[in-house]
């Protein structure tokens, strides 16, 4: 397999970044990031489809799904347009969203997690499909506005849509930015599962001169925190570091010193690797807690079940593209945190390759315009690869 030269490349992938980062698409809103996706895949023979999907408690969320051609087989790159908030924007050297081009990186919120591989992707698959290069099969965008938020009314609903539709996915490749120092370093091909539980202690407020006539919960939240603390999980897996279990917040509510609160709580968050399900491991946890013989309340929701996609023949499609077009052996790997692929990986197995993700979801946020050119060739390559 050969590289597809950059002049192959009929769209740019730096100029299309950049129109990006200039829509403000803060969780949850568009801010006309799918409205210039759109325009441009439908102008090249995708068709189209916008979803809004709702919920109780959470914000309406802007969905694209955008096809091109209805055979088999079917490639799908999802991915997401909204970004995190910028914080204090008088910290940034620059505009969060200029999408200006400054010592040869394009900067703003965005260019890194995970706009750049959208624009890369984008640039690949319409110059793959100028070329000619899908006579037989389809290739598709699953672009969600939802991704940094709640996830609740975005992939997840976009699948179960496509599943309505009896339309299948062969293979998906995620654009999150999961290069760690360099371009191509590491593919993610498998996550661990999340976890996060909400601990409640509830006693009786009072008078911390008269203890007898009250009944101080946060001892016994302390206590309850310590057994969960203490566990061991897991040593780890074959292809899965050991789970750990982190406790993030503990709050009495209580603002006064001479007074005992009447109510104590506490989350914490668990990765968990294939040792576990979300349902056994809540177990685990339960049992843990109740051998205290301590009053308690534990509310626990389940963010994604651990995922692996041995490696096959896409991942070698995947790695032989890094190779040729960086020279470099790319590591497959199960860390980091957690992304929309949980939600994929129940509908066709799924990778994660992208961007170096050291800006993301920081102050001036950059990506180099020599790593987007060549990403966008890797992509190319992937795709010429799996149209073959």
């Amino acid at each position: 397999m050969t590289a597809a030269p950059e002049t192959a490349h009929e769209t740019d992938c730096v100029a299309l970044l950049q129109e990006l980062i200039r829509c403000k698409s803060v969780t949850p809103e568009e801010g006309g990031a799918l409205d210039f996706l759109e325009k441009m895949l439908t102008a090249n023979g995708f068709v189209c489809h916008r979803l809004t999907f709702s919920d109780k408690d959470t914000p309406d969320v802007e969905n694209l799904y955008a096809r091109y051609g209805d055979g088999a087989p079917h490639l799908c790159f999802a991915g997401h347009t909204d970004v995190v908030p910028v914080g204090d924007e008088n910290g940034w050297s620059f505009d969060p969203f200029g999408g200006e081009i400054i010592n040869d990186e394009v900067c703003g919120r965005g260019a890194a997690d995970m706009k750049g591989a959208i624009a890369c992707f984008t640039a690949a698959a319409l110059g793959h499909i100028k070329a000619g290069g899908v006579k037989k099969g389809s290739v598709s965008f699953l672009i969600t506005g939802d991704e940094e938020g709640p996830g609740i009314n975005g992939t997840k609903k976009v699948l179960q849509w496509l599943d309505g539709r009896g339309e299948k996915i062969d293979f998906c490749l995620v654009g999150e930015p999961t290069s760690r120092d360099m371009l191509g370093d590491m593919v993610k091909i498998g996550r661990r599962g999340t976890l996060t539980g909400y601990l409640t202690v509830t006693g009786t407020q009072g008078h911390v001169a008269y203890p007898h006539l009250a009944d101080n919960p946060v001892p016994k939240l302390v206590k309850l925190l310590s057994v969960l603390d203490g566990l061991e999980l897991d040593k780890g897996t074959t292809h899965f570091q050991p789970s750990n279990l982190e406790i993030v917040n503990i709050d009495v509510g209580n603002k006064a010193t001479n007074v005992i609160p009447a109510q104590a709580k506490a989350a914490f968050n668990v990765r968990f690797n294939d040792s576990h399900t979300g349902k056994a491991l809540e177990k685990r946890l339960r049992d843990a807690l109740d051998a205290a013989k301590l009053d308690y309340k534990l509310d626990v929701t389940v963010g994604g079940e651990c995922f692996y996609t041995a490696p096959g023949e896409f991942s070698d499609m995947v790695v032989k593209a890094i190779k040729n077009v960086t020279g470099r052996d790319a590591e497959l790997s199960t860390s980091g945190g957690t992304s929309d692929a949980r939600f994929i990986r129940d509908y066709c197995p799924v990778m994660e390759f992208g961007i170096v993700g050291q800006t993301m979801h920081k102050t001036d946020e950059r990506v180099a315009v020599s790593d987007m050119h060549a990403l966008a060739r890797i992509y190319r390559d992937i795709l010429a690869e799996w149209f073959a």
